[in-house]
Protein backbone atom coordinates (compact mmCIF):
# COMPACT_ATOMS: atom_id res chain seq x y z
CA UNK A 1 0.00 0.00 0.00
CA UNK A 2 3.27 5.72 0.51
CA UNK A 3 2.03 6.48 2.36
CA UNK A 4 1.40 8.61 1.20
CA UNK A 5 1.65 5.50 -0.07
CA UNK A 6 1.60 4.92 3.27
CA UNK A 7 -1.81 6.06 4.60
CA UNK A 8 -1.11 3.63 1.03
CA UNK A 9 -0.49 4.53 1.29
CA UNK A 10 3.24 5.65 0.68
CA UNK A 11 3.65 4.16 -0.09
CA UNK A 12 4.41 1.89 2.69
CA UNK A 13 2.49 2.54 1.94
CA UNK A 14 3.41 3.36 1.02
CA UNK A 15 3.66 3.03 0.95
CA UNK A 16 2.79 0.51 2.15
CA UNK A 17 1.40 0.95 0.75
CA UNK A 18 -1.00 0.90 0.44
CA UNK A 19 -4.86 -0.17 1.20
CA UNK A 20 -9.56 -1.95 0.72
CA UNK A 21 -12.53 -4.20 0.47
CA UNK A 22 -14.35 -7.40 0.07
CA UNK A 23 -16.18 -9.21 -2.01
CA UNK A 24 -18.77 -11.67 -1.82
CA UNK A 25 -20.21 -10.52 1.57
CA UNK A 26 -22.41 -12.23 3.94
CA UNK A 27 -24.47 -10.17 6.01
CA UNK A 28 -21.90 -8.94 8.25
CA UNK A 29 -19.18 -8.63 5.59
CA UNK A 30 -17.70 -12.03 5.87
CA UNK A 31 -16.53 -14.11 3.35
CA UNK A 32 -17.33 -17.14 4.93
CA UNK A 33 -18.96 -20.30 2.58
CA UNK A 34 -22.66 -19.76 2.97
CA UNK A 35 -24.53 -21.29 6.55
CA UNK A 36 -25.35 -25.12 5.96
CA UNK A 37 -22.69 -26.48 3.46
CA UNK A 38 -21.09 -28.98 5.09
CA UNK A 39 -17.55 -27.06 4.07
CA UNK A 40 -18.67 -24.20 6.43
CA UNK A 41 -19.86 -26.60 9.32
CA UNK A 42 -16.06 -28.22 8.93
CA UNK A 43 -14.36 -24.57 8.87
CA UNK A 44 -16.34 -23.73 11.65
CA UNK A 45 -15.71 -26.47 13.71
CA UNK A 46 -12.09 -25.93 12.86
CA UNK A 47 -12.04 -22.37 13.50
CA UNK A 48 -13.23 -22.54 16.53
CA UNK A 49 -10.15 -24.60 17.78
CA UNK A 50 -7.16 -21.90 19.01
CA UNK A 51 -3.58 -23.17 17.33
CA UNK A 52 -1.58 -25.34 19.59
CA UNK A 53 0.58 -21.84 19.84
CA UNK A 54 2.08 -20.05 22.55
CA UNK A 55 4.36 -17.23 20.95
CA UNK A 56 5.83 -15.68 17.74
CA UNK A 57 7.67 -13.31 16.48
CA UNK A 58 6.28 -10.95 13.12
CA UNK A 59 8.31 -8.14 11.14
CA UNK A 60 6.02 -6.11 9.72
CA UNK A 61 6.40 -2.44 9.20
CA UNK A 62 4.56 -0.10 11.34
CA UNK A 63 1.79 2.97 10.20
CA UNK A 64 2.02 6.40 11.31
CA UNK A 65 -2.14 6.25 12.62
CA UNK A 66 -0.94 3.27 14.58
CA UNK A 67 2.61 4.82 15.94
CA UNK A 68 0.81 7.64 16.63
CA UNK A 69 -1.22 5.75 19.34
CA UNK A 70 0.56 3.08 20.45
CA UNK A 71 4.49 1.69 20.46
CA UNK A 72 3.22 -1.75 19.04
CA UNK A 73 0.63 -3.72 17.06
CA UNK A 74 1.11 -5.56 20.22
CA UNK A 75 -0.94 -3.11 22.18
CA UNK A 76 -3.71 -2.59 19.35
CA UNK A 77 -7.34 -4.02 20.41
CA UNK A 78 -7.44 -6.40 17.85
CA UNK A 79 -4.02 -8.49 18.49
CA UNK A 80 -5.33 -8.08 22.07
CA UNK A 81 -8.40 -9.83 21.43
CA UNK A 82 -6.79 -12.20 19.27
CA UNK A 83 -4.15 -13.40 21.83
CA UNK A 84 -6.72 -14.22 24.28
CA UNK A 85 -9.04 -16.00 21.62
CA UNK A 86 -5.93 -18.01 20.44
CA UNK A 87 -3.13 -18.23 23.25
CA UNK A 88 -0.65 -16.82 20.90
CA UNK A 89 1.65 -14.06 22.17
CA UNK A 90 3.07 -12.51 19.78
CA UNK A 91 6.23 -10.35 19.67
CA UNK A 92 6.16 -7.55 16.96
CA UNK A 93 9.36 -5.97 15.24
CA UNK A 94 8.76 -3.14 13.33
CA UNK A 95 11.57 -1.14 11.51
CA UNK A 96 11.28 2.82 10.93
CA UNK A 97 8.76 4.37 9.09
CA UNK A 98 10.10 5.38 6.38
CA UNK A 99 10.55 3.09 3.25
CA UNK A 100 14.29 3.47 2.76
CA UNK A 101 15.66 2.40 6.46
CA UNK A 102 12.77 0.05 6.53
CA UNK A 103 14.29 -1.66 3.26
CA UNK A 104 17.38 -1.76 4.69
CA UNK A 105 16.82 -3.57 8.00
CA UNK A 106 14.97 -5.74 5.97
CA UNK A 107 17.78 -6.71 4.07
CA UNK A 108 19.91 -6.70 6.70
CA UNK A 109 17.53 -9.24 8.54
CA UNK A 110 17.36 -11.32 5.26
CA UNK A 111 21.33 -11.49 5.07
CA UNK A 112 21.89 -12.62 8.29
CA UNK A 113 19.25 -14.93 8.06
CA UNK A 114 18.18 -13.63 11.85
CA UNK A 115 14.86 -14.13 11.05
CA UNK A 116 11.05 -13.94 12.73
CA UNK A 117 8.91 -16.49 12.37
CA UNK A 118 6.40 -14.13 10.46
CA UNK A 119 7.35 -11.85 7.78
CA UNK A 120 4.88 -9.16 6.38
CA UNK A 121 6.19 -7.43 3.54
CA UNK A 122 5.36 -6.38 -0.22
CA UNK A 123 6.26 -9.82 -1.80
CA UNK A 124 4.67 -9.52 -4.87
CA UNK A 125 5.79 -6.04 -5.70
CA UNK A 126 8.56 -5.43 -8.29
CA UNK A 127 8.79 -1.84 -8.12
CA UNK A 128 7.52 1.13 -6.37
CA UNK A 129 8.07 2.42 -2.71
CA UNK A 130 7.09 -0.50 -0.17
CA UNK A 131 9.50 -3.10 1.26
CA UNK A 132 9.98 -5.72 -1.06
CA UNK A 133 11.96 -9.17 -1.55
CA UNK A 134 14.62 -8.57 -4.36
CA UNK A 135 14.04 -10.97 -6.69
CA UNK A 136 10.37 -11.87 -5.51
CA UNK A 137 8.70 -14.29 -3.62
CA UNK A 138 10.01 -17.47 -5.94
CA UNK A 139 13.31 -16.41 -5.03
CA UNK A 140 12.51 -15.99 -1.43
CA UNK A 141 11.28 -19.57 -1.74
CA UNK A 142 14.12 -20.83 -3.48
CA UNK A 143 16.44 -18.76 -1.04
CA UNK A 144 15.39 -20.71 2.13
CA UNK A 145 13.79 -17.51 3.62
CA UNK A 146 10.06 -18.49 3.30
CA UNK A 147 8.14 -21.64 2.71
CA UNK A 148 5.91 -22.28 0.52
CA UNK A 149 1.94 -22.72 1.69
CA UNK A 150 -0.13 -24.56 -1.19
CA UNK A 151 0.42 -27.85 0.96
CA UNK A 152 -0.33 -26.19 4.25
CA UNK A 153 -3.10 -24.11 2.84
CA UNK A 154 -5.21 -26.94 1.48
CA UNK A 155 -4.76 -28.72 4.91
CA UNK A 156 -4.72 -26.61 7.89
CA UNK A 157 -6.39 -23.30 5.93
CA UNK A 158 -9.80 -23.60 5.69
CA UNK A 159 -11.02 -20.38 5.75
CA UNK A 160 -8.67 -19.24 3.31
CA UNK A 161 -9.08 -21.92 1.14
CA UNK A 162 -12.79 -21.69 0.73
CA UNK A 163 -12.30 -18.05 -0.18
CA UNK A 164 -9.32 -18.95 -2.87
CA UNK A 165 -11.59 -21.88 -4.21
CA UNK A 166 -14.58 -19.10 -4.87
CA UNK A 167 -11.87 -16.78 -6.29
CA UNK A 168 -9.72 -18.37 -8.71
CA UNK A 169 -8.66 -15.05 -9.58
CA UNK A 170 -7.56 -13.72 -5.98
CA UNK A 171 -5.58 -17.85 -6.23
CA UNK A 172 -4.05 -16.42 -10.12
CA UNK A 173 -2.99 -12.79 -8.25
CA UNK A 174 -1.29 -14.40 -5.10
CA UNK A 175 0.39 -17.13 -6.85
CA UNK A 176 3.62 -17.08 -8.85
CA UNK A 177 3.51 -18.21 -12.50
CA UNK A 178 5.18 -21.87 -10.74
CA UNK A 179 2.32 -21.76 -8.69
CA UNK A 180 3.72 -21.14 -5.23
CA UNK A 181 1.35 -19.32 -2.83
CA UNK A 182 3.89 -17.83 -0.74
CA UNK A 183 1.77 -15.63 2.25
CA UNK A 184 -1.34 -15.34 3.34
CA UNK A 185 -2.86 -12.54 1.35
CA UNK A 186 -4.19 -8.92 2.05
CA UNK A 187 -6.99 -8.87 -0.21
CA UNK A 188 -9.59 -6.38 -1.39
CA UNK A 189 -12.48 -7.85 -3.81
CA UNK A 190 -14.96 -4.98 -4.63
CA UNK A 191 -13.94 -2.61 -7.58
CA UNK A 192 -16.20 0.38 -5.98
CA UNK A 193 -13.46 -0.08 -2.92
CA UNK A 194 -10.28 -0.60 -4.67
CA UNK A 195 -10.03 3.19 -5.23
CA UNK A 196 -8.87 5.05 -2.28
CA UNK A 197 -5.68 7.75 -3.55
CA UNK A 198 -5.81 10.50 -5.93
CA UNK A 199 -5.31 13.87 -6.86
CA UNK A 200 -6.77 16.50 -3.75
CA UNK A 201 -6.90 20.61 -3.56
CA UNK A 202 -8.48 22.95 -1.47
CA UNK A 203 -12.23 23.69 -2.52
CA UNK A 204 -12.12 26.57 0.03
CA UNK A 205 -9.24 27.83 -1.55
CA UNK A 206 -10.74 27.72 -5.24
CA UNK A 207 -14.55 28.95 -3.88
CA UNK A 208 -11.89 32.15 -2.23
CA UNK A 209 -10.42 33.22 -5.35
CA UNK A 210 -13.50 32.05 -7.89
CA UNK A 211 -11.86 29.49 -9.69
CA UNK A 212 -13.13 25.99 -11.13
CA UNK A 213 -11.86 22.76 -10.67
CA UNK A 214 -8.65 22.10 -12.93
CA UNK A 215 -8.87 19.02 -14.92
CA UNK A 216 -6.13 19.91 -17.33
CA UNK A 217 -2.17 20.45 -16.58
CA UNK A 218 -2.62 24.08 -17.87
CA UNK A 219 -5.86 24.52 -15.73
CA UNK A 220 -3.74 23.16 -12.49
CA UNK A 221 -0.46 25.89 -13.61
CA UNK A 222 -3.32 28.79 -13.38
CA UNK A 223 -4.75 27.35 -9.98
CA UNK A 224 -1.48 26.95 -8.79
CA UNK A 225 -0.20 30.32 -9.29
CA UNK A 226 -3.45 32.23 -8.40
CA UNK A 227 -3.09 29.91 -4.92
CA UNK A 228 0.72 31.65 -5.11
CA UNK A 229 -0.46 35.34 -5.12
CA UNK A 230 -3.75 35.61 -4.03
CA UNK A 231 -3.42 34.96 -0.33
CA UNK A 232 -6.09 31.80 -0.29
CA UNK A 233 -5.28 31.49 3.52
CA UNK A 234 -6.34 35.54 4.06
CA UNK A 235 -3.33 36.28 6.80
CA UNK A 236 -2.07 38.93 4.39
CA UNK A 237 1.49 36.59 3.92
CA UNK A 238 2.52 35.28 1.05
CA UNK A 239 3.11 32.24 2.49
CA UNK A 240 0.92 29.54 0.82
CA UNK A 241 2.46 26.46 -0.91
CA UNK A 242 0.29 25.82 -4.10
CA UNK A 243 1.17 22.00 -4.13
CA UNK A 244 3.27 19.43 -2.43
CA UNK A 245 4.48 16.03 -4.51
CA UNK A 246 6.93 14.19 -3.55
CA UNK A 247 8.90 10.92 -5.04
CA UNK A 248 6.39 8.58 -3.83
CA UNK A 249 3.81 10.58 -4.58
CA UNK A 250 4.81 11.30 -8.28
CA UNK A 251 5.30 7.26 -8.69
CA UNK A 252 1.68 6.28 -6.88
CA UNK A 253 -0.15 4.91 -9.70
CA UNK A 254 1.17 9.08 -11.74
CA UNK A 255 -1.00 11.11 -10.36
CA UNK A 256 0.17 13.77 -12.45
CA UNK A 257 2.64 11.94 -14.56
CA UNK A 258 -0.08 10.20 -15.95
CA UNK A 259 -1.39 12.85 -18.21
CA UNK A 260 1.09 12.04 -20.24
CA UNK A 261 0.34 8.81 -20.55
CA UNK A 262 3.16 7.00 -18.66
CA UNK A 263 4.35 5.91 -14.80
CA UNK A 264 7.02 6.09 -13.33
CA UNK A 265 8.28 2.28 -13.62
CA UNK A 266 7.01 -0.20 -16.07
CA UNK A 267 3.95 -0.44 -17.46
CA UNK A 268 2.10 -2.60 -20.50
CA UNK A 269 0.51 -1.01 -23.82
CA UNK A 270 -1.61 -3.12 -25.47
CA UNK A 271 0.32 -5.99 -24.06
CA UNK A 272 3.82 -4.17 -24.99
CA UNK A 273 5.83 -3.70 -21.89
CA UNK A 274 7.22 -0.37 -21.50
CA UNK A 275 8.88 1.73 -19.07
CA UNK A 276 8.11 5.42 -17.94
CA UNK A 277 10.86 6.99 -17.13
CA UNK A 278 12.60 6.51 -20.61
CA UNK A 279 9.73 7.85 -22.62
CA UNK A 280 10.05 11.42 -24.48
CA UNK A 281 6.74 12.32 -22.90
CA UNK A 282 8.92 11.90 -19.06
CA UNK A 283 11.07 14.40 -20.46
CA UNK A 284 7.70 17.18 -21.11
CA UNK A 285 6.77 15.51 -17.64
CA UNK A 286 10.09 17.07 -15.85
CA UNK A 287 9.90 20.53 -17.90
CA UNK A 288 6.92 20.84 -16.65
CA UNK A 289 8.01 20.11 -12.73
CA UNK A 290 10.60 22.38 -13.45
CA UNK A 291 8.79 24.87 -14.47
CA UNK A 292 6.66 24.48 -11.33
CA UNK A 293 9.53 24.12 -9.07
CA UNK A 294 11.29 27.20 -10.44
CA UNK A 295 8.21 29.50 -9.93
CA UNK A 296 7.60 28.22 -6.48
CA UNK A 297 4.83 26.53 -7.37
CA UNK A 298 5.93 23.00 -6.05
CA UNK A 299 7.26 22.52 -2.40
CA UNK A 300 10.72 23.09 -2.12
CA UNK A 301 10.47 20.43 0.10
CA UNK A 302 9.41 17.93 -1.91
CA UNK A 303 12.72 16.46 -2.16
CA UNK A 304 12.70 15.09 1.43
CA UNK A 305 9.49 12.70 1.80
CA UNK A 306 8.28 13.81 5.72
CA UNK A 307 4.73 12.93 6.25
CA UNK A 308 5.05 14.95 10.06
CA UNK A 309 6.32 17.99 7.91
CA UNK A 310 2.91 17.52 5.45
CA UNK A 311 0.49 17.19 8.14
CA UNK A 312 1.89 20.70 9.50
CA UNK A 313 1.93 22.36 6.39
CA UNK A 314 -1.42 20.90 5.76
CA UNK A 315 -3.36 21.76 9.14
CA UNK A 316 -1.35 25.22 9.21
CA UNK A 317 -3.36 26.08 6.29
CA UNK A 318 -0.52 26.23 4.39
CA UNK A 319 -0.63 24.17 1.05
CA UNK A 320 -3.27 23.92 -1.24
CA UNK A 321 -3.01 21.00 -3.15
CA UNK A 322 -1.50 17.41 -2.72
CA UNK A 323 -1.81 13.55 -3.67
CA UNK A 324 -3.52 11.69 -0.71
CA UNK A 325 -5.35 9.07 0.24
CA UNK A 326 -9.01 8.59 1.04
CA UNK A 327 -8.27 7.53 4.23
CA UNK A 328 -5.00 9.04 5.43
CA UNK A 329 -5.50 12.41 3.71
CA UNK A 330 -8.76 13.94 2.81
CA UNK A 331 -10.40 11.92 5.82
CA UNK A 332 -7.43 12.70 8.48
CA UNK A 333 -7.25 16.13 7.62
CA UNK A 334 -11.12 16.97 7.61
CA UNK A 335 -11.12 15.54 11.39
CA UNK A 336 -7.90 17.09 12.36
CA UNK A 337 -9.40 20.49 11.15
CA UNK A 338 -13.22 20.37 11.26
CA UNK A 339 -12.71 22.34 14.49
CA UNK A 340 -9.76 24.61 13.89
CA UNK A 341 -10.73 25.40 10.56
CA UNK A 342 -14.58 24.97 10.18
CA UNK A 343 -14.20 26.07 6.62
CA UNK A 344 -11.42 23.80 5.65
CA UNK A 345 -12.39 21.58 2.50
CA UNK A 346 -10.05 19.41 1.36
CA UNK A 347 -11.53 17.44 -1.88
CA UNK A 348 -10.50 14.80 -4.63
CA UNK A 349 -9.37 16.11 -8.04
CA UNK A 350 -9.24 14.65 -11.25
CA UNK A 351 -6.66 13.18 -12.42
CA UNK A 352 -5.35 15.67 -14.88
CA UNK A 353 -4.81 15.46 -18.85
CA UNK A 354 -3.30 17.21 -21.27
CA UNK A 355 -6.13 18.27 -23.45
CA UNK A 356 -9.38 19.15 -22.11
CA UNK A 357 -12.10 16.52 -22.28
CA UNK A 358 -9.91 13.39 -22.88
CA UNK A 359 -9.74 10.40 -20.46
CA UNK A 360 -7.35 9.82 -18.27
CA UNK A 361 -5.45 6.98 -18.11
CA UNK A 362 -3.70 6.32 -15.43
CA UNK A 363 -4.92 6.49 -11.98
CA UNK A 364 -4.75 4.18 -8.94
CA UNK A 365 -7.01 1.41 -8.47
CA UNK A 366 -5.51 -1.45 -7.22
CA UNK A 367 -6.26 -5.56 -7.70
CA UNK A 368 -7.76 -7.62 -5.26
CA UNK A 369 -4.22 -8.42 -4.07
CA UNK A 370 -1.55 -6.00 -4.01
CA UNK A 371 1.16 -7.63 -3.31
CA UNK A 372 1.17 -7.55 0.54
CA UNK A 373 1.20 -10.54 2.89
CA UNK A 374 2.36 -12.18 5.96
CA UNK A 375 4.87 -14.93 4.74
CA UNK A 376 5.91 -17.37 7.14
CA UNK A 377 9.70 -18.01 7.65
CA UNK A 378 11.68 -20.50 7.36
CA UNK A 379 13.00 -19.95 10.96
CA UNK A 380 9.51 -21.10 12.44
CA UNK A 381 8.94 -24.10 14.40
CA UNK A 382 5.79 -24.43 14.16
CA UNK A 383 4.03 -23.94 10.78
CA UNK A 384 1.10 -25.88 11.35
CA UNK A 385 0.18 -23.98 13.95
CA UNK A 386 0.96 -20.68 12.57
CA UNK A 387 -1.09 -21.62 9.80
CA UNK A 388 -4.25 -21.81 11.64
CA UNK A 389 -3.20 -18.98 13.57
CA UNK A 390 -3.11 -16.40 10.11
CA UNK A 391 -5.93 -18.56 8.96
CA UNK A 392 -7.89 -16.90 11.48
CA UNK A 393 -8.35 -13.57 9.86
CA UNK A 394 -10.38 -15.39 7.29
CA UNK A 395 -13.38 -16.86 9.13
CA UNK A 396 -16.26 -15.17 10.50
CA UNK A 397 -15.28 -14.28 13.41
CA UNK A 398 -11.31 -12.64 12.35
CA UNK A 399 -13.63 -10.90 9.85
CA UNK A 400 -15.02 -8.85 12.67
CA UNK A 401 -12.16 -8.57 14.34
CA UNK A 402 -9.71 -7.68 11.97
CA UNK A 403 -12.26 -5.81 9.93
CA UNK A 404 -14.07 -4.02 13.22
CA UNK A 405 -12.49 -4.58 16.28
CA UNK A 406 -14.15 -5.80 19.44
CA UNK A 407 -17.73 -5.74 19.98
CA UNK A 408 -18.81 -3.11 22.40
CA UNK A 409 -15.51 -0.94 22.13
CA UNK A 410 -15.17 -0.09 18.30
CA UNK A 411 -18.34 -1.57 17.32
CA UNK A 412 -21.86 -2.92 18.01
CA UNK A 413 -24.09 -5.51 15.75
CA UNK A 414 -27.16 -4.07 14.01
CA UNK A 415 -29.38 -6.44 11.59
CA UNK A 416 -26.49 -8.62 11.45
CA UNK A 417 -24.35 -6.01 10.77
CA UNK A 418 -21.16 -4.69 12.05
CA UNK A 419 -21.51 -0.61 12.68
CA UNK A 420 -18.76 1.15 13.84
CA UNK A 421 -19.29 3.22 16.93
CA UNK A 422 -19.51 7.09 17.20
CA UNK A 423 -16.42 6.89 19.52
CA UNK A 424 -14.62 5.73 15.57
CA UNK A 425 -16.63 7.72 13.10
CA UNK A 426 -16.91 11.28 15.30
CA UNK A 427 -13.51 11.19 17.26
CA UNK A 428 -12.49 14.10 19.18
CA UNK A 429 -10.74 17.26 17.70
CA UNK A 430 -6.79 16.88 16.74
CA UNK A 431 -7.42 12.79 16.28
CA UNK A 432 -8.43 11.51 12.17
CA UNK A 433 -10.90 8.48 12.11
CA UNK A 434 -8.13 6.77 10.71
CA UNK A 435 -6.02 7.34 14.43
CA UNK A 436 -9.29 6.51 16.38
CA UNK A 437 -9.93 2.88 14.32
CA UNK A 438 -5.71 2.23 14.81
CA UNK A 439 -6.39 1.83 17.85
CA UNK A 440 -8.40 -1.32 17.26
CA UNK A 441 -7.52 -2.63 13.63
CA UNK A 442 -5.15 -2.02 10.79
CA UNK A 443 -8.02 -2.03 8.34
CA UNK A 444 -7.50 1.20 7.37
CA UNK A 445 -4.61 -0.01 5.75
CA UNK A 446 -3.65 -3.61 5.24
CA UNK A 447 -2.90 -7.12 6.50
CA UNK A 448 -3.76 -10.33 6.30
CA UNK A 449 -7.28 -10.64 6.18
CA UNK A 450 -9.65 -9.84 3.48
CA UNK A 451 -11.09 -6.37 3.74
CA UNK A 452 -15.05 -5.81 4.14
CA UNK A 453 -16.54 -3.21 1.78
CA UNK A 454 -19.04 -2.81 4.78
CA UNK A 455 -16.23 -1.61 6.64
CA UNK A 456 -15.17 0.90 3.88
CA UNK A 457 -18.83 2.61 3.50
CA UNK A 458 -18.58 3.30 6.98
CA UNK A 459 -14.90 4.77 7.23
CA UNK A 460 -15.79 6.98 4.23
CA UNK A 461 -17.98 8.82 6.46
CA UNK A 462 -17.52 12.40 5.36
CA UNK A 463 -19.46 13.50 1.98
CA UNK A 464 -15.64 14.82 0.34
CA UNK A 465 -14.58 10.77 1.25
CA UNK A 466 -17.60 8.89 -0.75
CA UNK A 467 -17.11 11.81 -3.80
CA UNK A 468 -13.87 11.11 -3.71
CA UNK A 469 -14.45 7.08 -4.77
CA UNK A 470 -16.42 8.76 -7.69
CA UNK A 471 -13.86 10.81 -8.86
CA UNK A 472 -10.81 8.76 -8.38
CA UNK A 473 -12.80 5.94 -10.40
CA UNK A 474 -12.75 7.47 -13.44
CA UNK A 475 -9.38 6.56 -15.36
CA UNK A 476 -9.39 3.77 -17.18
CA UNK A 477 -6.16 2.18 -15.83
CA UNK A 478 -5.70 0.07 -19.22
CA UNK A 479 -1.92 0.24 -18.63
CA UNK A 480 -1.26 -0.54 -14.98
CA UNK A 481 0.38 -4.14 -14.74
CA UNK A 482 -0.33 -6.95 -12.93
CA UNK A 483 1.57 -8.28 -10.23
CA UNK A 484 3.86 -10.46 -12.69
CA UNK A 485 6.75 -12.51 -11.11
CA UNK A 486 10.23 -13.05 -12.58
CA UNK A 487 11.15 -16.81 -12.45
CA UNK A 488 14.28 -18.22 -9.98
CA UNK A 489 16.94 -17.51 -12.82
CA UNK A 490 15.47 -13.91 -14.06
CA UNK A 491 15.29 -12.96 -10.30
CA UNK A 492 18.60 -11.94 -9.39
CA UNK A 493 19.56 -10.23 -12.54
CA UNK A 494 15.92 -8.17 -12.49
CA UNK A 495 16.89 -7.22 -8.82
CA UNK A 496 19.78 -6.03 -9.57
CA UNK A 497 19.28 -4.58 -12.70
CA UNK A 498 16.04 -2.50 -10.90
CA UNK A 499 17.72 -2.01 -7.91
CA UNK A 500 20.47 0.24 -9.34
CA UNK A 501 18.12 1.83 -12.06
CA UNK A 502 15.74 3.36 -9.76
CA UNK A 503 18.47 4.52 -7.64
CA UNK A 504 20.10 6.31 -10.50
CA UNK A 505 16.52 7.93 -12.08
CA UNK A 506 15.61 8.96 -8.20
CA UNK A 507 18.50 11.00 -7.93
CA UNK A 508 18.46 12.20 -11.53
CA UNK A 509 14.36 13.27 -10.73
CA UNK A 510 15.45 15.33 -8.42
CA UNK A 511 18.16 17.15 -10.46
CA UNK A 512 15.93 17.94 -13.43
CA UNK A 513 12.96 18.90 -11.82
CA UNK A 514 15.51 21.25 -9.07
CA UNK A 515 17.63 22.25 -12.55
CA UNK A 516 20.49 20.55 -10.95
CA UNK A 517 20.88 18.61 -14.05
CA UNK A 518 19.74 20.34 -17.75
CA UNK A 519 17.04 19.17 -19.39
CA UNK A 520 19.16 19.41 -22.24
CA UNK A 521 21.01 16.16 -20.64
CA UNK A 522 17.85 14.30 -20.99
CA UNK A 523 18.69 12.32 -23.61
CA UNK A 524 22.43 11.29 -22.13
CA UNK A 525 20.15 10.10 -19.03
CA UNK A 526 18.63 7.69 -21.04
CA UNK A 527 21.33 6.32 -22.74
CA UNK A 528 22.94 5.78 -18.82
CA UNK A 529 19.62 4.08 -18.44
CA UNK A 530 19.83 1.78 -21.37
CA UNK A 531 23.56 1.40 -20.66
CA UNK A 532 22.24 -0.41 -16.76
CA UNK A 533 20.25 -3.05 -18.58
CA UNK A 534 17.13 -1.31 -18.76
CA UNK A 535 16.03 -3.11 -21.98
CA UNK A 536 16.75 -6.72 -20.47
CA UNK A 537 14.28 -5.61 -17.74
CA UNK A 538 11.90 -4.83 -19.74
CA UNK A 539 12.67 -8.25 -21.77
CA UNK A 540 11.87 -10.01 -18.33
CA UNK A 541 8.75 -8.04 -17.59
CA UNK A 542 7.39 -8.81 -20.94
CA UNK A 543 8.09 -13.28 -20.56
CA UNK A 544 6.29 -12.70 -16.89
CA UNK A 545 3.20 -10.64 -18.53
CA UNK A 546 3.00 -13.28 -20.70
CA UNK A 547 2.97 -15.78 -18.06
CA UNK A 548 0.59 -14.29 -16.02
CA UNK A 549 -1.66 -14.33 -18.72
CA UNK A 550 -1.57 -17.54 -18.88
CA UNK A 551 -1.73 -18.74 -15.39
Amino acid sequence: MKKHLKQTGSVLVVSLLAISVAACSSDNGSKATPAGSSAASTAAAKESQPPKLSQLTYWVPNHSAASSQMKSYADMGMYKELEKITGVKVSFQHPPLEVPQAQEQFNLMIATNDLPDVIEASWGATSGAVVRYPGGPEKAISDKKIVKLNDLIDKYAPNLKKLLDAHPDWKKQISTDEGSIYAFPFLRGDDKVRVFFGPSIRQDWLDKLGLKMPTTIDEWYTVLKAFKEKDPNGNGKADEIPIYLDKNLFATDAPFMGAWGINYSFYQDKGVVKYGPIQPEYKDFLATMNKWYKEGLLDKDFAAPNDKLLDNKMTTSLLGATASFNGGGIGKYAGLMKDKEPSFNLVAAPYPVLKAGDKPIWGQKDFAYNGVGAAISTANKNPIETVKWLDYAYGEKGDLLFNYGIEGQSYKMENGKAVLLPEILNPPAGTSVQQADAKYTRATWSAPFVLSDNFQTQYMAYPQQKKALEIWSAPTVERKMPLVTPTQDESSKFASLVTDIQTYQDEMLLKFIMGVEPLDNFDKYVKKIESMGIQDAIKIQQAALERYNKR
